[in-house]
């Protein structure tokens, strides 16, 4: 049976010093952080997610946004090469945790740079934001790994905010939802549905029409369940200060088989 696992990590000592490129800089709360991201992994493990703990790496402010540190597809996972270089390090630990579920790692390498949070996948349609911290050789490497496995790979342009995902996620029905103001390219994407909150543009499929969503969506959540989904909200404002999502704080393996 396909897996529900999710790769998550623990926010570090240093999270308030985490880099902003979009917005301004605002105090960050880090006790109220972990209860934020306590909550968060509760609730994927109450919807049947099995979590796993990538080793800390508390030198590094952004670690708990672990999704930027890999691409997973199909039971391939491609270690990121992040464009900002105080958050490199933070791959070693995601490594070794997907080589420890059994993956087949690739990496990507110099001159390529790469976030996870730039990468949609939407069966097996691979969309990768080249942008800001995701360069060209990036989206070359992404594209030699995972076009053999069957993937369809569509680089589309991402400069109003920091990753391709701070941009749009996905419907279960393959829609792609957004917040016009901030998407590059609306007709990128062959279904496109506008949401009213730039943080209604993040969701997190938890399955069964489940949607993991920022508290601080409420009109966005009114709109899909409006459409027959159920909105699961999570607080996760003192990340939220830092440029990161629902999707940032987890890497899902939906595919990973024993």
């Amino acid at each position: 049976m396909p897996s529900q696992h999710a790769l998550v990590r623990r926010p570090g000592p240093r999270l308030s010093e985490g880099l902003v490129t979009h917005i301004d800089r605002q105090p960050v709360d880090p006790a109220r952080a972990l209860r934020q991201w306590e909550a968060y992994v509760q609730v994927l493990r109450d919807h049947g997610w099995q979590t796993t703990e990538v080793a800390p790496a508390d030198d590094c402010p952004d670690a708990a946004f672990v999704e930027d540190t890999m691409v997973v597809f199909r039971n391939v996972a491609l270690i990121a090469r992040p464009g900002a270089d105080l958050r490199k390090p933070e791959t070693r630990g995601a490594r070794e945790a997907a080589e420890a579920l059994g993956c087949s790692v690739n990496e990507v390498r110099a001159p390529g740079t790469l976030d996870g949070g730039d990468v949609l996948k939407i069966g097996d349609t691979v969309y990768v934001g080249r942008g800001g911290r995701t360069n060209a050789d990036g989206v070359r490497q992404l594209r030699s790994v995972f076009e053999p496995l069957g993937a369809r790979v569509v680089a589309v342009p991402v400069s109003r905010v920091l990753h391709l995902k701070s941009a749009v996620t996905a419907l279960p029905d393959g829609t792609v939802i957004g917040y016009p103001p901030v998407v590059d390219d609306p007709a990128a994407f062959p279904r496109f549905l506008a949401v009213p909150e730039e943080a209604g543009a993040h969701v997190l499929l938890l399955g069964g029409g489940r949607l993991l969503m920022s508290t601080s969506a409420p009109k966005s959540a009114e709109l899909f369940a409006d459409l027959g989904y159920q909105p699961v909200p999570v607080d996760i404002g003192e990340f939220e200060k830092l440029e990161g999502c629902v999707t940032c704080l987890s890497v899902r393996l939906r595919e990973l088989y024993a």
